[in-house]
């Protein structure tokens, strides 16, 4: 059954969810963060789930700050990677459902997904809670698991939490119930930080670090004093080029240069 609902969603993985929403429920309007530079260029531009809002008609909001000012005209808002706090006053005048990519409470915080790959988890999933002032930890309403590929990086993890939250909202908003969030097992995903994109060759689980980076942050090295992204990489084999430490680079990016392969880059800058 369609309802009536708000979206609070800035990243793409809350445009992803806004889209499959909007396929079979009344969005009301989308809350975003305002439109900030970016990219290397630091042009500005809107939020990814603006530009799925607008390209679906769908009206938007982007207050700098939320207050008790903030006109909530709907009886749920869902929250998918929204980015920003959310005051008690607002969680008071509806029901907010948030969407966060971990089986909490393991991976509470900024950084679900990257922080489950790179301590090689080899399951996540998405749990749908209310929103309440303590960080992620908020009764459940629903929860699934799904596996993570020894292949899988966070791109391939984030569109398969997008399409399974969708299939649990759908269920959540029908009729919602809600369980206690357990405390024990409680894990933190404090949010990446430029330490943790610099590759140690010496970690044994570099290729992990290398997944949960890709496609949207990307690891960070230097190769023949050349400062590099690292997008994609596997154990070396037989035929190996581009290889540090037993780990061949199958996808890089120079500093101010288009992504290349490998090879490419050997033949472009030497060995």
């Amino acid at each position: 059954m369609s309802r009536r609902i708000g979206v609070a969603a800035t990243a793409p993985l809350g445009a992803d969810v806004l889209e499959r929403l909007a396929a079979h429920h009344d969005v009301a309007f989308v809350l975003t963060r305002p439109d900030r530079p970016r990219g290397r260029g630091r042009r500005v531009g809107a939020p990814p789930a603006k530009e799925t809002a607008e390209r679906l008609g769908i009206p938007v909001r982007q207050p700098e700050r939320l207050d008790g000012d903030f006109d909530i005209d709907v009886p749920t808002m869902v929250v998918a990677a929204y980015g920003a706090l959310i005051p008690s006053v607002l969680l008071d005048r509806a029901l907010w459902l948030n969407v966060h990519p971990s089986l909490l409470p393991r991976w509470r915080g900024a950084a679900p997904v990257e922080r489950a790959i790179m301590a090689g988890d080899t399951q996540t999933g998405v749990t749908i809670h209310r929103t309440t002032p303590e960080l992620d930890a908020g009764p459940i309403a629903a929860q699934e698991a799904f596996a993570v590929g020894a292949g899988d990086d966070a791109g391939a993890v984030y569109a398969r939490a997008g399409e399974l939250a969708a299939e649990l909202l759908d269920r959540v908003l029908e009729a919602p119930s809600f369980t206690e969030q357990p405390s024990e097992g409680a894990t933190y995903a404090e949010k990446i930080t430029a330490a943790d994109r610099e590759l140690d060759w010496s970690d044994e689980d570099v290729i992990d670090v290398i997944r949960a980076l890709s496609p949207h942050i990307g690891a960070r090295t230097e190769i023949n004093d050349r400062p590099l992204t690292v997008w994609r990489a596997r154990r070396a084999q037989e035929g190996s080029e581009l290889v540090v430490d037993g780990v061949e680079l199958l996808e890089v990016q120079p500093d101010g240069r288009r992504r290349m392969s490998g090879a490419e880059f050997l033949r472009g800058y030497g060995r």
